[in-house]
């Protein structure tokens, strides 16, 4: 779910050649079962950690250029409708770039398969260009799902567990059928914390059993930070435009701040969650993650819709945009008056303070109102009734899902993948346990009145008590704060550092919050954050998108082996 609640992982996939994909695809259900095949392969010996063939010390890899690096939808749409470039060209290059990097090189492990139809999808497309009927601005864009979005086709489902491989869902995910529809090509699966980070207590971020330990194309040694770990390392390395995540509490806004991204978590019920393996029916949201806040608006207008399977998203009735774009503004920062959330969520990480600074003196030169301090009231006073919540509907909402994927399934309850996990020990906990997991177990229905007892206290304290009440008492735009502090070293043995985050008001509060690349220190990317009220996602895209245009601080992964230890500390806030 973030960086709050983790797991722990291991090894990596091998490389997966664009010639032999369909190949692999097709038998990846076998290679678990063998650990032969490159879909599910048997974790490596190292553990996806720095080899015989990486560079010395901390110097980057000699990655080979890449013509579509950093590439904006608007860039590849012109040259689709131009005439000098098709969509299976540009979903060609996206798979050979894959095989270079996750793969081989410095072996980022973050795809876990490409898709067999693919290149199928992309001809479609070029053929319906062609006759003149492109369906919009995603028409021909090569997207990665992470790898707990269904999709009813030839790829796997699984959430990053062994336990999920083979099964079958009985429809795509309403996400990846709203991307279809738009044109988009669905690329591939990306790696994950398995389970979306709610099985340990005792975690490092971006391992799973399918794909091993991820790695920051930043620095090798450093997190991707999860649980949407691959997709937030794969859209930073140009193995596609834009990317797919999902989040409970930091799940993309995390990895987003760990790879240089635009993360949205949007409000609770803007994006249907039906086909996405579940933790939490009361914060669960998939979200875009891009390198520019103008792709993650247009993404974000593919995947929004309301959605019969999610009674959520009737609520999203009248909020709902087909054109996020049309909010973008440089100008946008003037006269808003945007809140410092400074207790709480300031403090624990110099290096993101210092950052957040030379944010907000940005935010200032391009004319928003500062006030400062303006903080939540009640910040840090629901630690323990959101997880008591999260352990309840896990158990209830992962029961529901599993039972819909039909008898064929490997695993039907959440009781099933505990015993699968304890039956596949050597494969599933090599380096940590499922406590989260027997935790969840242990529950009862979410009748009890311990659970509707928490889910009223989430809801007062991080709304009418929390995020309303000073965004009302002073009349605020927006409230931010650094995202998160800049990644940790990946720890096997002891699981993750982490540290402070903005995540949790608005992840609990069911409130959209944006994360923008805000600088580097020691070449490590920190985030930005914007958090608003409910459907608010206009407002702050207008704010972020003036606040990336002010700055325009991202720049593309260097894929050190480590941090640039020899750089000024705080070298890019500007």
């Amino acid at each position: 779910m973030g960086d709050r609640y983790r797991d722990r992982d291991r090894g990596r996939p091998s490389a997966l050649s664009r010639r032999s994909f369909v190949r692999s695809a097709a038998i990846g259900s076998l290679a678990v079962a063998t650990g032969s095949g490159s879909l599910a392969c048997a974790p490596d010996a190292d553990d996806g950690r720095a080899s015989g063939g990486d560079p010395p010390g901390d110097s980057p890899f000699d990655v080979p250029p890449f013509e579509y690096e950093e590439a904006t939808i608007a860039d590849l749409r012109k040259r689709m409708e131009e005439g000098s470039l098709t969509a299976r060209q540009l979903t060609e290059a996206y798979l050979d770039r894959i095989e270079a990097l996750d793969g081989e090189g410095p072996r980022l492990s973050q795809v876990l398969q490409t898709n067999p139809e693919a290149l199928d999808m992309a001809d479609r497309l070029d053929r319906e260009r062609k006759a003149g009927n492109p369906r919009g601005p995603m028409h021909g864009i090569p997207v990665l799902l992470k790898d707990n979005i269904a999709t009813a086709d030839r790829m796997e489902s699984a959430a990053g567990s062994v336990a999920l491989v083979g099964s079958k869902p009985p429809r795509d995910a309403f996400v990846a059928r709203r991307l279809r529809e738009a044109g988009a090509i669905l690329l591939g699966k990306t790696n994950l914390s398995e389970w979306a980070n709610f099985r340990s207590s005792h975690s490092s971020s971006g391992w799973s059993g399918r794909g091993g330990q991820g790695r920051n194309p930043y620095a090798l040694d450093r997190t991707p930070c999860g649980s949407s770990s691959g997709s937030g390392a794969a859209a930073a390395a140009s193995f596609c435009t834009v990317a797919i995540g999902t989040e409970t509490d930091g799940s993309v806004t995390c990895p987003a701040n760990a790879n240089s991204l635009v993360g949205i978590k949007p409000t609770l019920g803007l994006v249907s969650r039906s086909g996405i393996v579940p933790i939490s029916h009361s914060q669960d949201t998939a979200g875009p993650m891009a390198r520019t806040v103008t792709d993650a608006a247009i993404l974000l207008g593919a995947m929004a819709g309301v959605d019969a399977r999610d009674p959520a998203t009737a609520k999203a009735k009248g909020h709902v945009e087909n054109d996020y774009t049309r909010f973008l503004d440089a100008n946008g920062l003037k006269g808003a008056r945007i809140g410092v959330v400074r207790d709480h969520y300031f403090g624990y990480s110099p290096k993101a303070d210092a950052i957040a600074e030379e944010a907000l003196r940005a935010l200032r030169d391009a004319g928003a109102v500062l006030v400062d301090p303006a903080s939540i009231p009640t910040a840090g006073q629901w630690g323990d009734s959101e997880f008591e919540v999260l352990l309840y509907e896990f158990k209830a909402d992962l029961n529901a899902y599993l039972s819909d994927l039909g008898p064929g399934a490997p695993v039907h309850t959440l009781a099933d993948v505990i015993a699968f996990n304890e039956d596949h020990a050597e494969r599933e906990m090599p380096y940590f346990g499922q406590d989260i997991m027997e935790q969840a177990e242990a529950k009862g229905p979410l009748t009890e009145a311990a659970y509707t007892k928490a889910l009223e206290k989430n809801h007062r304290l991080t709304r009418a008590e929390g995020i309303d009440k000073v965004m009302d008492e002073h009349r605020l735009d927006a409230l931010v704060a650094p995202t998160s502090g800049p990644p940790w070293v990946i720890d096997l043995v002891n699981g993750d550092a982490g540290g402070g985050s903005f995540t949790s008001p608005a992840a609990v509060a069911g409130y959209p919050h944006i994360t923008v690349p805000a600088g580097y220190t020691f070449g490590l990317p920190v985030g930005f954050s914007f958090v608003g009220r409910a459907w608010t996602e206009p407002t702050l895209l207008r704010l972020a998108y003036a606040f990336e245009q002010a700055t325009k601080v991202r720049r593309a992964p260097t894929y050190r082996r480590s941090a640039d230890v020899a750089a000024v500390s705080s070298d890019s806030a500007g």
